[in-house]
């Protein structure tokens, strides 16, 4: 029986310590921060009935979780500056900021938690979570489209779009009801990089 060298055993346990290191961080949270250079959202109402306003947050943070086995596992965790907000003029701008709408004195954020992802492609999928807006707590859906598979881009920087529906008076904004529409359009645009 031939004799398998003593040394071969070292340079086998060596060898394989990268391998289950690559396996065991394959199915390990990748925590991303959204780059704020590039990330912003933009709200988009009907008005007259015949056109739309459209109002872009341009300062919001925050992080994602992936656990790249377990999609459903995803932490979503992103704050809007409501105070860095603009308009396409500036009578718009006045009311949005205002009590009627956001009331930016008062309610300096918004707050979007999400808690549950699926995938409904490899690059589609909707987050469930809570959406918090002049102190209002609401569920809401949040439909994303990545630029690559996130559960296969485990330490990329990972692309992003994203839609979300929601009725404007569940969360106090109820004036102007016959010129502005109820539904509002919100828009995300980000770039996750990661930690």
């Amino acid at each position: 029986m031939t004799r398998v060298p003593e040394a071969f055993y070292g340079k086998f346990k060596i060898a394989t310590v990268p391998l289950f290191a690559v396996l065991l961080l394959g199915n390990a949270p990748q925590t991303y921060t959204l780059d704020t250079s590039v990330s912003s959202i933009a709200a988009k109402v009907p008005f007259l009935g015949i056109g739309s306003r459209t109002a872009t947050f341009n300062t919001i943070t925050g992080d994602v979780t992936f656990v790249p086995d377990r999609p459903n596992a995803a932490k979503v965790n992103v704050t809007i500056n409501t105070q860095d907000i603009t308009a396409p003029d500036s009578v718009t701008l006045k009311r949005l900021r205002s009590e009627k709408f956001f009331w930016v004195d008062k309610y300096s954020t918004a707050r979007f938690v999400g808690t549950n992802l699926v995938m409904t492609s490899a690059r589609v999928g909707k987050i469930s979570g809570k959406l918090t807006a002049r102190g209002v707590t609401r569920d809401e859906t949040l439909f994303v489209t990545f630029d690559q598979d996130p559960t296969k881009a485990v330490g990329k920087a990972i692309g992003l779009t994203g839609t979300m529906k929601i009725n404007r008076r569940n969360y106090g904004m109820t004036s102007y009801s016959l010129v502005v529409g109820k539904t509002v359009t919100i828009s995300l645009k980000a770039k996750m990089i990661p930690r």
